[in-house]
């Protein structure tokens, strides 16, 4: 009976090994899946294009093309800095600033959303540009449908030069703010402006709805 009752205490524990071993796997991994579910659930403005996703959109599977630095300077500077801007061209976002986005970000780091990781975007330079007119159409891609609270809207001074200048809140003139939007992938929203010609810089701030997150990027747009 001894002998049983040894056996059948190691039968218990070869049972209870394996079992313990999947439910620790099992916590890994969904630990795993909710930790990164968040750095897939952000979006951009895809027209006109911002600095990173222009930079991805044309040179992303073309990356180490030697013509990237004499047909688009500004890109393979860019992409030299830290090809993970591009890459993660969705991910330009700040928690917490409560509305505070000129307190919060200084001058020179408003088109990396004073993000270190992404300050190649802060630099002037021959960026290329989306030919608008002096209304157009604002289109924000988000690959989870957070909605938005609203989006801010500027566009720089007539007389700055992005070409020679890194832009600040002082260049920008303020255009508008829309109302809220409601969880979708695509958003579209038209920008009356007037007396704009040439090279100009389109600033966005986006402020999504699940959370206290703030986006801001630089859109490079010529005036026609």
């Amino acid at each position: 009976m001894r002998n049983l009752s040894r056996l059948a205490g190691r039968s218990r524990s070869a049972f209870h090994r394996p079992l313990q071993a999947f439910v620790m796997l099992f916590a890994v991994v969904a630990g795993a899946l909710a930790w990164s579910a968040p750095a897939q659930a952000h979006g951009t403005i895809v027209g006109p294009a911002t600095r990173a996703y222009q930079c991805w959109q044309k040179w992303g599977s073309s990356h180490t093309n030697p013509a990237m630095q004499t047909e688009d300077p500004m890109c393979y500077q860019a992409f030299q800095a830290n090809p993970d801007t591009m890459w993660n061209w969705m991910s330009a976002l700040r928690d917490g600033l409560g509305g505070q986005f000129q307190a919060k970000t200084p001058d020179g780091t408003l088109c990396s959303n004073n993000l270190s990781r992404n300050a190649s975007l802060n630099k002037p330079g021959n960026w290329k540009t989306t030919t608008v007119g002096n209304n157009f159409s604002v289109q924000l891609y988000d690959q989870a449908s957070h909605g938005a609270d609203y989006f801010k809207v500027y566009v720089s001074k007539q007389g700055f030069n992005p070409k020679t200048q890194t832009l600040g809140w002082g260049n920008l003139d303020y255009i508008t703010q829309t109302g809220r939007y409601a969880p979708a992938q695509n958003i579209t929203f038209n920008v009356n402006t007037s007396g704009y010609s040439g090279h100009h810089v389109v600033f966005v701030i986006w402020q999504a709805s699940h959370l206290d997150q703030a986006y801001m990027w630089c859109s490079d747009v010529n005036f026609g």
